[in-house]
């Protein structure tokens, strides 16, 4: 199993700049300021320096900037983190400068020659566009690169003669923020998150005895344990797994706050907070007291769960979670809480929730998923990571580089992801030689119709002819000697 990496090692600027902006307005939309007092938050807002994400550097952001964050986000609720990010252009992958017109000519010049380097691609295009007018004004060399790469049609080996037809049939085969200790007027709007280490241990199916962690997850409101469970170690893959079960019984909240432990700062962890729109607070090092309520939790999982389990000489860890799951649903939820007055079941269904629905579970999955840029191998259309090759569809086979989502302890498969978006487009999964080496061959779908071979005929080349007319209009004579190449007709009379 890799080690997963931090997310400030994987995020992309783009995401920086919306996980910060987030960080900033979040707790407005955690609890919304009464009616009369946002100007005085924002306010105060902006009268704060500021650690900017890319540069480092601290800095005030204006009145009116942090105004603007605050009511993109309000108008997003389901994905109030996305919406703070770099807006995308929207001819973002499109090619205003290559018309339709153009787009084809590119296509038939690429049939034709495939061989031909971008630039003569470009060269011949503008020739062409100096013979017809109507095709408009001839696009730059970079435009001209960027369409031609975006669709697929990437130089080829120039074809000798000795390229037999097996050949050809051959080649066709092959292509850091301080939380001061509150309570939250609403419910929902911040949970505190933490692991601890059991004074009890478990008999495993081994015959051995293992230490084990319990993850508890508490609603700061309400006290209410939106979710309890152990196991056998402190990971980020059992920090995602206990969450996403709170998550789908009490929705999702608006903030999370934990320590800096490894598994609080995965990429996979902070990642999916974010695209979840879940504002990510952690506690300064080595400051416990800022995590009071979880530490009061702590004390009566010790105190009553258990010392109730002491008497237990064998006990597994599907009988500690048996029994930890009913103490919380039964007792603890529903005792008297002396800081409350009330239970912090009753207190949960009475007060204000500002938190959102929980997506379906495959959503959940798929957001807590460090994202990364790899370049795919030509040879056999393969990415590699942490060591494991992944195989992508063959219409997938002219991207240079791609972006993946995954988790770091299941490589069973990846997600290949749009880098504009971040959407999922397809699964990859591992690499099977074995497979490979026994299955049959599947004919690859041409990405065009430039994917099949060369085209015949397309005459001289718009540039060259071109040349051959300026040329001719010189009026120097030829710089060569012609040589007449009829064979010379034998006298009768030798």
């Amino acid at each position: 199993m890799s080690k997963p990496k931090r997310h400030d090692e994987v995020l992309g600027e783009k995401e920086k700049w919306a996980h910060f902006r987030f960080s900033v307005i979040g707790p407005l939309l955690a609890a919304p300021p009464v009616h009369g007092e946002l100007t005085a938050e924002l306010e105060n807002l902006a009268g704060k320096m500021w650690r900017q994400p890319i540069s480092g550097e601290w800095r005030k952001f204006s009145f009116s900037t942090i105004e603007r964050w605050y009511y993109r986000a309000l108008g997003e609720p389901n994905d109030p983190v996305g919406v703070l990010a770099r807006k995308v252009r929207e001819d973002c992958g499109a090619h205003p400068s290559v018309s339709m017109e153009l787009g084809e000519k590119i296509r038939l010049q690429y049939r034709q020659h495939p061989s031909w380097s971008y630039q003569l691609h470009a060269d011949n295009l503008a020739a062409l566009v100096a013979q017809e007018p109507k095709l408009g004004k001839a696009p730059s060399y970079p435009s001209v690169l960027r369409f031609m790469q975006a669709h697929g049609l990437i130089k080829r080996p120039r074809r000798g003669r000795g390229h037999t037809a097996g050949v050809v049939a051959a080649e066709q085969r092959f292509e850091d923020f301080e939380i001061r200790s509150y309570e939250s007027q609403y419910v929902n709007a911040l949970w505190h998150c933490d692991f601890h280490h059991g004074s009890l241990k478990v008999l495993l199916p081994d015959g051995q005895w293992s230490g084990v962690e319990l993850l508890g997850v508490l609603d700061d409101c309400s006290r209410l344990c939106a979710h309890a469970q152990w196991y056998l170690a402190e990971t980020a893959q059992n920090l995602v797994h206990g969450l996403n079960q709170g998550f789908e019984k009490y929705d999702l909240p608006r903030g999370l706050m934990s320590d800096n432990g490894s598994a609080m700062i995965a990429a996979e962890t902070v990642q999916g907070l974010t695209r979840l729109g879940i504002l990510h607070e952690r506690t300064l090092p080595y400051s416990a007291y800022q995590n009071g309520k979880q530490e009061s939790f702590w004390g009566q999982v010790e105190g009553r769960l258990l010392a109730m389990l002491e008497g237990c000489k064998e006990l597994t860890l599907a009988q500690l979670n048996q029994a930890t799951v009913a103490w919380v649903a039964m007792e603890y939820n529903r005792k008297i809480h002396s800081e409350l007055g009330q239970a912090p079941l009753s207190r949960f269904v009475a007060t204000k929730n500002v938190g959102r629905a929980c997506p379906e579970a495959e959503k959940l999955y798929q957001a807590f998923t460090a994202q990364i840029i790899r370049s795919q191998r030509q040879s056999d259309q393969t990415i590699s990571l942490d060591g494991i090759r992944f195989e992508l569809p063959s219409r997938y086979r002219h991207l240079k580089r791609v972006t993946l989502r995954y988790a770091s302890w299941d490589l069973s498969h990846v997600y290949l992801a749009d880098p504009q978006s971040g959407n999922i487009i397809c699964r990859l999964y591992p690499q099977d030689k074995h497979k490979n080496a026994e299955g049959h061959r599947r004919r690859k779908q041409p990405l065009i119709a430039a994917a099949n071979p060369p085209a015949e005929g397309g005459g001289m080349a718009p540039l060259l002819t071109k040349l051959i007319a300026e040329y001719a209009a010189t009026g120097l004579p030829p710089a060569y000697l012609p040589k007449d190449e009829c064979p010379q007709q034998k006298e009768d009379n030798q």
